[in-house]
């Protein structure tokens, strides 16, 4: 008799690491990610969390994810109009409705909208991941005590989130030029949050980093989850805190417990 072997067919030692994936994912905590501003960086927490997954379980394990994609344009426009309450009401109905579909924690996939955490989090009844948290332990790691602070203007001239990083022992540099500020936030709205990479932004961008170091600064974090679009490792001399690998890393430790 004649077998017929199927060419879809994985190999046993597949079939077997199959089998113990799936008993390893039903383990799993249920992630909510609370996206669209932009989606641009958004895309940068699904493809973060779904690889650093597969190589923990060293398969194509997929972690189960859950994405709420904001109205950017309608974000923007309360940012504004300084409704922030408004902002708060989007986050707290997108985090209800991921738990509604499993999430046991959610994170806002930008740092901006951690303006209102404190608000968003005491009506909700899981956990809401802090950027800041994450980005604090990642400093101590590389055991530096002065950085600098990039990001949209909210987040330069308010301290949700640098002064959250300071309350873990270390020094946060902002820029202190309100046009250093609006050139920054400028390029973030008009620009990354479309995904165009402008050659004289990025250098823009690059002297704010490198007149920050002849302040002291021993690294720099990219404070808005745009930057990271822009600026890499390899440009620069001293440890860049990407906050959305950082966070997307903390999710990734949330998910696997």
């Amino acid at each position: 008799m004649i077998g017929v072997a199927s060419c879809n067919q994985p190999p046993k030692d597949k079939i077997q690491k199959s089998i113990g994936s799936e008993n390893d994912e039903s383990e799993m905590n249920v992630l909510g990610l609370i996206g669209g501003t932009s989606w641009h960086s958004t895309i940068e927490y699904y493809s973060t969390i779904n690889q650093s997954v597969n190589e923990h379980f060293g398969n194509n394990t997929n972690p189960p994810l859950l994405v709420y994609t904001l109205n950017q344009a309608e974000v923007h426009r309360f940012q504004i109009e300084n409704k922030w309450d408004s902002i708060a009401h989007m986050l707290v109905d997108a985090g209800v409705n991921l738990n509604k579909a499993g999430a046991n924690a959610v994170l806002f996939c930008a740092n901006t909208p951690h303006k209102v955490f404190d608000s968003v989090q005491e009506k909700l009844t899981i956990p809401v991941i802090h950027i800041a948290d994450a980005t604090a332990e990642a400093i101590h790691k590389k055991e530096l005590k002065k950085v600098l602070f990039i990001g949209t203007k909210y987040s330069m001239e308010e301290t949700f989130i640098t002064k959250r990083i300071e309350d873990n022992g270390i020094e946060v540099l902002v820029p202190e030029e309100q046009q250093v500020i609006d050139e920054l936030h400028r390029i973030i709205i008009e620009e990354l949050t479309y995904g165009e990479i402008v050659a004289s932004s990025k250098e823009y961008v690059m002297n704010v980093i490198k007149n920050s170091i002849d302040q002291g600064a021993e690294g720099v974090i990219l404070g808005c989850t745009e930057f990271p679009l822009m600026i890499f490792q390899e440009d620069l001399d001293i440890p860049i805190f990407d906050t959305t690998k950082i966070h997307s890393m903390a999710g990734v430790d949330y998910i696997l417990k």
